[in-house]
């Protein structure tokens, strides 16, 4: 038999089973779930580097066909970097999931699919405990804790992840290749979690583009702030960012604060389904590190506003009795004492965490990147209760309308829990701390 000539060959291994052809380059990676907002939907979005259709087939077989089929759109993004690198993202979000239920799926077109995935659609209504993992600052490189996450994510540990900005380190560098690096790193997790996100500072190059074309969040504000319902808890994310980067326009401040006071609004006068309201968001108020960031200074921007007077959040979400705020931005993790304008508001000297009388913050920036982990100052504040200057990545479980539990692994130390605490406000009188 003579052999095979090497085009031939090429032309073989081109074909796929059932001799459809596959070009590489339409094949479907950085594959990623999120939440839009609607009750029994979940959003699909993954990268290819050529124009494919965007479809996804699934189904409730882990084997066998997958009979059913979703089609979305794809939209050029064209990376700001000097080649100018093209890559297309492909979004179809999937209708009519049943609540809780485990699908299989897989995404891309006859160009070429993707492996199948699989994930478990979010409950409906308000009567369930979803899980969370929290984090923010995980960078391509030295991304500490997240083969421990990825262990978790496999065990069926959570329901969703909030990462609390700062990316890659950064989805810009080496004209937007990290950014492909780190969303390839965080599939395994992203493709079967919705992975909700907001922007951190890492994120702001070519004005937050890389941040924008690869996610997908609820809303139309580009992912920049949005909200959502998850069980018992209405969580909010916004961007920090607007108060830094006013290059790209002080309106942005303006719009994002008057849409948070009409969220807030709304999720206040809907306390009775949804008690908990929680906000995430990438550059702390307070914070007790031995840095000089923004969080250190007593008039922070993102606390007091533009010039220390204008749309400061601070007195926003006190105003609307904020439960629960995420930052991150700190390669460190810190809890807070229940805390408005730099007073302690325990609900009592025995059981500070029932029935508090200010926001808990909580800052969770340590599953690893490549500027390594930030020091504390020498002497921690009176209104800081817990700091971990270790790797690792925040739990949150939302047990129900008046109980949550927060909890810090320690990837340093084996996956052991350094944190630990209970916030409970009861639904009798809530909520309003003014």
């Amino acid at each position: 038999m003579r052999p095979l000539c090497p085009c031939c060959l090429l032309l073989v291994f081109s074909l796929g089973v059932q001799g459809t052809p596959v070009a590489p380059r339409a094949v479907p990676e950085q594959v990623h779930l999120s939440y839009p907002g609607e009750p029994g939907s979940m959003t699909v979005t993954w990268t290819t580097w050529v124009p494919t259709p965007s479809e996804v087939q699934f189904g409730l077989q882990l084997t066998g066909p997958l009979p059913l089929l979703a089609q979305g759109t794809f939209s050029p993004f064209v990376d700001g970097g000097a080649l100018r690198r093209k890559l297309f993202i492909h979004r179809v979000t999937l209708r009519g999931l049943l609540p809780g239920v485990q699908y299989v799926y897989r995404c891309g077109s006859s160009q070429g699919w993707s492996r199948r995935f699989r994930f478990r659609a979010l409950k409906n209504g308000p009567h369930w405990s979803p899980h969370l993992a929290v984090f923010g600052d995980l960078g391509a490189d030295n991304p500490k804790a997240f083969p421990r996450l990825r262990r978790d994510t496999q065990q069926g540990m959570y329901d969703a992840v909030l990462h609390v900005g700062d990316f890659a380190y950064n989805m810009d560098q080496d004209n937007a290749r990290v950014g492909d690096k780190f969303m390839r790193l965080i599939e395994p997790v992203a493709a079967s979690l919705p992975y909700m996100t907001c922007p951190g500072n890492h994120e702001e190059r070519y004005n937050f583009s890389n941040y924008k074309a690869r996610f997908s969040m609820p809303g139309n504000n580009e992912g920049l702030w949005y909200s959502w319902d998850l069980g018992p808890a209405h969580i909010i994310s916004f961007s920090t960012e607007v108060y830094f980067f006013l290059s790209y326009g002080h309106h942005l401040v303006e719009r994002q604060f008057h849409w948070l006071e009409s969220d807030l609004q709304k999720a206040n006068k809907n306390r009775a389904a949804r008690p908990w309201i929680i906000t995430m968001g990438h550059r702390p108020m307070y914070c007790s590190n031995a840095d000089l960031d923004d969080c250190t200074w007593h008039e922070s921007k993102v606390r007091k506003g533009l010039r220390g007077k204008f749309y400061g959040l601070e007195d926003l979400f006190y105003k609307y009795g904020v439960d629960l705020q995420l930052w991150a931005h700190e390669h460190s993790y810190e809890r807070l004492w229940p805390i408005y304008d730099y007073q302690v508001f325990n609900g009592s000297r025995e059981m500070p965490y029932t029935n508090p009388r200010g926001p808990v913050h909580i800052i969770t920036g340590s599953a690893g990147c490549e500027e390594r982990l930030t020091p504390f100052s020498l002497f921690p504040r009176p209104w800081s209760a817990v700091r971990v200057k270790e790797y690792g990545y925040t739990r949150l479980h939302i047990l129900n309308g008046t109980h949550v539990h927060i909890q810090q692994v320690s990837d340093d130390q084996d996956g052991k829990i350094v944190d630990d605490v209970w916030v409970v406000r009861p639904l009798v009188g809530r909520r309003m701390y003014v």
